[in-house]
C-alpha cells in the first residue's frame, strides 16, 4: 500500500521523551527497496561520527579526522562495504581529514591542511579534470590547495571551491550556466575555473540544486549589522532559482516576504528552496509535487510564498534552528549554534598540522614525518627539558595514526581520545594545565611573538597561531600564504590604553580581567573593532563579555 505524502510539517515523536538528551544515539536507517518495515541496522564504524553524506554513495566523517565510505562510484566490487578512503591519500600529512561535502555521485575531502579531494564520478568534470580521460577514480584525487570551503549538492554535478582570499571557483555540469559563469556554450566545465562577477560581500554558503545554484551573501558594509542577500543563477524550471527566467550570473533573489529581513538559514533540494529569517518566517517556493515545501498541497510555487510552521519543539531562539532539503523532502531542526572558534582546543588540533605554523618534527615507527608546534608542546608538556625528547622517543615506536593521537591528546588533553596510548604519555603531560592557561603564559612570554601589532608608534607583538583561532580577518590572512608573514603590522590606533589592553588579554585567554572597569565608551569602541577585525567568532565572544561584565558592575 502506498504511504500517504506529508505536505505539511510535522513534529517528530521519540521513543522515549523522557530520555536525557546525552543519552539519546542517532542511528542509521539502512532498509531494503520497497521494504519499510526493515529494521535500523547498527553500522560497524569504532570511531566516533562527526557527520555524514549520503545519496548514491554514504560518507563518515569521525571526529579522528577518517572518512569511511561505501557506494558503487567509490568502491564498485563489493559497494556496501565501508572503506577507510582517506587513507587512500597519498601524501600521508593529509590524511586528517576535516569536512566531507557529498555529490550526486561524487564526495568531495577537504583535509586539515586545507587541500580538496574528490573521488567518484567525473563525467561532467565534477572533480575537476577532463572527462575524456578521467571518467572515474576510487582513489581520492587532489583537486584544489588552500581551499577553505566546499559547496555542492546531494542532486548536483558540480562543485565550488572557495579559497582563504575569498576567490570563488567551480567546475562540472553546466548546462543550464548553474556555476555562474555567464552564457557559455560548454555544458561541461572540466577545469576549476575563477567565478567573476560575484555580488559584494562575504560568502557564507553556497548550495546546489540539480540545474541551478543559490548563494548567500553578507553584506559587511552595512551601517547596523550586516545584512544577507540571497543570489541565484541557473535554470528557472518549478522555479527553484527563486527567479523568472534563466540567469548565467549569480542575481539577487527579490521578495517582499525577507526584504525587511535578515536570512538566518536557507537549503536547496531537487527544485525547491526553502529560507529561515530572523523573524520566524519559513519561506519557500519551487517544486511541490510531493509537498516538500509543506504548504499542505502539491502545486508547485512560482514565487515566494510563507509557510506556517507547526509548534517548535524548543524553547530557544529562533537562530538555533535550521533547514535540510533532500530531493523530494524537507526537515527542519534544532542544533544550537556550534562556531569552528568556540572551542580553542578543537583549533588547535586542526591547525598544529599545518606546516607552516611547525617547527618541530618527529619519525614515526616506519620513518614516516609528523611535524607538531613547537611553542604549544613547550607548554603543554612538563616543565622538563627532557620531556620533547622522551616524546619522540614515544612516538618512534608508534604508527602515524597513533602518533597523530597522541598529539591530539597532548593539545586538548583529553585521554578519552585513545586511552592506552595516554597511559603512556600522561608523565609527561602538564594534566593540570588548560589551553586558556597555556596562551597566558604564552602571553607573559615576550620572546614567543611573532606578529607585529602597532598602536601610537608602539609595537606589540602576538603568535599568529593565536590570532588565527581568534579572528576571521588574521585567519585569512595568514592561512591564504606560504611565505613569511611576520613582517606585516596592523595599525589599532584607535583604541583606548583600557580598550587594547582589554583586547590584548582577551586574545590570548578569552576573559576580561576582574579589575578592569567597563564603561559605555569602551563598550561602544570596541564593537567597532570587533567587527572590523572579526572577532565575534569565538564563544563567548568578547562583546558578550563586555555586556555582561558592564551589567554585573552596575
Amino acid at each position: 500500500m502506498k504511504q500517504k505524502e506529508i505536505t505539511k510539517p510535522i513534529q517528530f515523536k521519540f521513543e522515549n521523551e523522557n530520555e536525557n538528551e546525552n543519552e539519546k544515539q542517532i542511528k542509521q536507517i539502512s532498509s531494503k527497496k520497497n521494504d519499510p518495515n526493515q529494521n535500523p541496522s547498527k553500522i560497524q564504524i569504532k570511531e566516533n561520527i562527526q557527520s555524514i553524506c549520503w545519496l548514491s554513495n554514504e560518507a563518515i566523517l569521525t571526529i579522528e579526522g577518517n572518512v569511511f565510505a561505501k557506494g558503487k562510484d567509490i568502491n564498485p566490487n563489493n559497494p556496501n562495504q565501508f572503506i577507510n578512503i582517506s587513507s587512500l591519500i597519498e601524501d600521508i600529512n593529509d590524511r586528517i581529514i576535516q569536512d566531507i561535502v557529498s555529490g550526486s555521485r561524487s564526495i568531495y575531502l577537504l583535509t586539515s591542511n586545507q587541500n580538496v579531494y574528490g573521488i567518484g564520478l567525473n563525467y561532467s568534470g565534477q572533480l575537476g579534470f577532463d572527462y575524456q580521460t578521467l571518467q572515474k577514480t576510487e582513489k581520492p584525487i587532489l583537486m584544489m590547495k588552500n581551499v577553505s570551503k566546499i559547496f555542492s549538492g546531494d542532486t548536483s554535478d558540480h562543485v565550488f571551491l572557495l579559497n582563504s582570499n575569498q576567490e570563488l571557483f567551480g567546475c562540472g555540469y553546466n548546462d543550464y550556466g548553474q556555476l555562474g559563469l555567464g552564457k557559455l556554450n560548454k555544458w561541461k566545465i572540466n577545469k576549476l575555473t575563477k567565478i567573476q562577477n560575484i555580488p559584494k560581500g562575504k560568502i557564507i554558503d553556497i548550495q546546489c540544486g540539480y540545474t541551478y545554484s543559490i548563494m548567500l551573501i553578507e553584506n559587511e558594509n552595512e551601517n547596523e549589522h550586516p545584512k544577507r542577500k540571497l543570489y541565484s543563477c541557473g535554470n528557472y524550471q518549478f522555479n527553484g532559482l527563486g527567479q523568472y527566467e534563466n540567469t548565467y550570473e549569480f542575481t539577487e533573489i527579490k521578495s517582499s516576504l525577507f526584504e525587511n529581513d535578515n536570512i538566518l538559514d536557507f537549503s536547496v533540494g531537487f527544485y525547491h528552496t526553502l529560507i529561515l529569517t530572523s523573524k520566524g518566517k519559513l519561506i519557500g517556493f519551487g517544486n511541490n509535487s510531493y509537498g516538500e515545501l509543506g504548504t499542505g498541497d502539491t502545486k508547485y510555487k512560482k514565487i515566494p510564498i510563507q509557510i506556517e510552521l507547526p509548534k517548535l519543539r524548543f524553547n530557544e531562539n529562533i537562530s538555533n534552528y535550521h533547514i535540510s532539503c533532500g530531493d523530494l523532502k524537507s526537515f527542519i531542526y534544532y542544533s544550537p549554534f556550534l562556531s569552528s572558534f568556540s572551542n580553542l582546543e578543537e583549533d588547535l588540533i586542526k591547525l598544529f598540522r599545518r606546516k607552516e605554523f611547525c617547527n618541530i618534527s618527529f619519525k614515526t615507527e616506519n620513518g614516516e614525518i609528523i611535524e607538531a608546534h613547537k611553542l604549544i608542546l613547550k607548554y603543554r608538556l612538563n616543565q622538563n627539558q627532557n620531556q620533547i625528547e622522551k616524546l619522540k622517543e614515544i612516538i618512534s615506536n608508534k604508527s602515524i595514526k597513533e602518533s597523530n593521537q597522541i598529539f591530539e591528546m597532548i593539545y586538548s588533553n583529553n585521554s578519552k581520545i585513545n586511552p592506552k596510548l595516554y597511559s603512556e604519555i600522561k608523565e609527561i603531560i602538564n594534566s593540570n594545565e588548560k589551553i586558556e592557561e597555556t596562551m597566558k603564559r604564552i602571553y607573559l612570554n615576550e620572546n614567543e611573538k611573532d606578529f607585529i601589532i602597532e598602536r601610537k608608534e608602539k609595537q606589540y607583538k602576538f603568535p599568529k597561531l593565536i590570532l588565527i583561532m581568534r579572528s576571521e580577518l588574521y585567519r585569512g590572512m595568514f592561512l591564504s600564504v606560504t611565505n613569511d608573514t611576520s613582517n606585516k603590522v596592523t595599525d589599532y590606533s584607535e583604541l583606548s590604553n583600557k580598550s587594547f589592553q582589554i583586547f590584548e588579554y582577551w586574545i590570548y585567554s578569552n576573559q576580561i580581567k576582574d579589575e578592569i572597569e567597563i564603561t559605555k565608551e569602551i563598550i561602544e569602541e570596541l564593537e567597532r573593532g570587533i567587527d572590523y577585525f572579526q572577532l565575534n567568532q569565538t564563544y563567548p565572544n568578547l562583546f558578550d563579555l563586555l555586556i555582561n561584565k558592564f551589567n554585573n558592575q552596575n
